[in-house]
């Protein structure tokens, strides 16, 4: 037996590895949802983090190596030559014979050295000053003087006065006092540069944002318009393909398909209307035959089953044919449903409409005899089974939903997506006598989705069943 199987057991071992392993799948499918939350989800956005990212990093070891190479080099140099000339001084003042004027010095300081240069009474010198956060000025000067001067105690202020570097030797008498400017000591051309890379790198920038634009504006229109074709609206008039070679082959390909629908579309149709008024001339003529002869209960239950057979095959048409062909154009909500409301009463269906009073008239794009019929044929089915039946309409940001509901038996919930099927019926016995051939929900489902949107069915707060149309806006 293996040691580690003294130590942890097969069972716990088992158990930890299952752990472990489940820990790891939690903590990556963490990070992966951060990752998914935190990047930007459209293409453009997408493509600009990919551009700006190596502008990013290159312009930030661009600006490393400046930083560590040529200013730091440019500031040693200079703070060097500084501490150089402070040395000369401190020798020739020590050196000096002109012991009551130093007036010469003070100019060839000034002049030559371009230093302030004062003697000052014997005394200390300042506290140390706390070092500044940027602090390559004070340290690369502070080492370069302790060079020049071996022994001698001084004290530098980089901070007091921006645009001065103040300088204190002391000495056995006096305390000599330096000032230079803080570009004789320091590489302060750095803002230069930094300007120089900000200012390309927003011009690289706007020129990849421009470049961007009119990349994927034929993305988006393509985009738009099979948006629109999916929800039976008409395309924009000047989609044409344009942009990179792969997006033109995309709305080429779109373009072609689109064409092809439309052709089988209208194929069928034609065909549809062929066979319909065919199959119209023959079951006219055989009800005309029917009037002639005499009234008999034998001839007016073939009369009912004509009749039965007329309206069946004026729903297998429909089906099969679906919208026609129709364009949708923007309809006033409240009037349509008002229209249909009136011509179900017509007809004796209890129906009641109720809208949400707006201050503006709801425009739906819709093609609206193809609407009309959905609507229809979610009241008659209503109709066969309630005594009530109330049609609504609201509104949301992305959505117009409309319900239909009654107070009927309703549907189960096992069976409210079967109904949906073509030809489906829960009356098993396939009754002829009830009108229903099984494709009135069939036809209302495909409209809706035909429009971009769905039809759910659900239970009524009224007991019965609610149809709820959802059409994008």
């Amino acid at each position: 037996m293996a040691l580690t199987d003294h130590i942890f057991p097969p069972g716990l071992a088992n158990r930890w590895l299952r752990l472990r392993v489940t820990a790891q799948q939690a903590i990556n499918k963490l990070l992966s949802g951060a990752g998914d939350r935190l990047f930007p989800k459209g293409l453009y956005a997408r493509a600009l983090i990919i551009i700006i990212t190596p502008i990013v990093l290159l312009e930030g070891v661009v600006a490393f190596a400046f930083m560590e190479r040529h200013w730091q080099s440019v500031t040693r140099r200079l703070s060097e030559a500084t501490a150089r000339d402070v040395a000369a001084v401190i020798d020739l003042y020590k050196g000096y014979k002109g012991k009551d004027d130093y007036a010469s010095l003070r100019n060839l300081a000034r002049d030559r050295l371009n230093l302030s240069f004062q003697i000052l009474p014997k005394g200390t010198l300042p506290p140390t000053q706390p070092k500044p956060f940027f602090a390559l000025l004070d340290r690369t000067l502070t080492n370069e003087v302790r060079k020049r001067i071996k022994g001698v105690p001084f004290w530098i202020d980089t901070v007091g006065n921006s645009r001065h570097v103040e300088i204190k030797v002391k000495l056995e008498n006096n305390i000599l006092r330096f000032v230079a400017t803080r570009s004789q000591t320091y590489a302060s051309n750095s803002h230069i540069f930094l300007i120089w890379m900000v200012v390309t790198s927003i011009i690289l920038l706007t020129v990849a944002i421009l470049f961007l634009r009119n990349q994927i504006r034929p993305i988006l229109r393509l985009a738009e318009a099979a948006d629109n074709f999916g929800k039976g609206r008409a395309l924009p008039e000047d989609l044409t393909p344009r942009g990179a070679l792969e997006v033109r082959k995309a709305a080429e390909a779109f373009i072609e398909m689109r064409e092809r629908i439309m052709q089988h579309v209208e194929q069928r149709t034609a065909m549809l209307a062929g066979v319909s008024h065919d199959l119209r001339t023959i079951l006219t003529r055989f009800k005309l035959e029917l009037e002639l002869l005499e009234q008999t209960p034998e001839i007016l239950a073939m009369q009912q089953d004509v009749n039965e057979m007329q309206h069946m095959l004026e729903d297998y048409l429909a089906f099969a044919k679906g919208d026609g062909g129709e364009e949708s154009r923007p309809v006033r909500l409240r009037n349509l449903l008002e229209q249909i409301t009136e011509e179900a009463c017509s007809q004796g269906m209890p129906v009641t409409f109720s809208q949400s009073r707006r201050r503006r008239e709801l425009m739906v794009p819709v093609k609206s005899n193809a609407f009309k019929r959905a609507i229809t044929n979610l009241i008659g089915n209503a109709n066969r089974f309630a005594t009530e039946i109330v049609i609504r309409a609201s509104k949301t940001k992305k959505f117009v939903i409309i319900i239909v509901e009654d107070n009927g038996p309703g549907i189960p919930e096992a069976e409210r997506e079967n109904v949906f099927r073509p030809f489906y019926r829960l009356d098993i016995s396939r009754n002829q006598a009830s009108g229903n051939s099984g494709l009135g929900l069939a036809i209302a489902r495909d409209i809706a989705r035909s429009h971009g949107g769905n039809i759910e069915l659900g239970e009524s707060p009224m007991g019965g069943l609610q149809a709820t149309i959802r059409l994008p806006l």
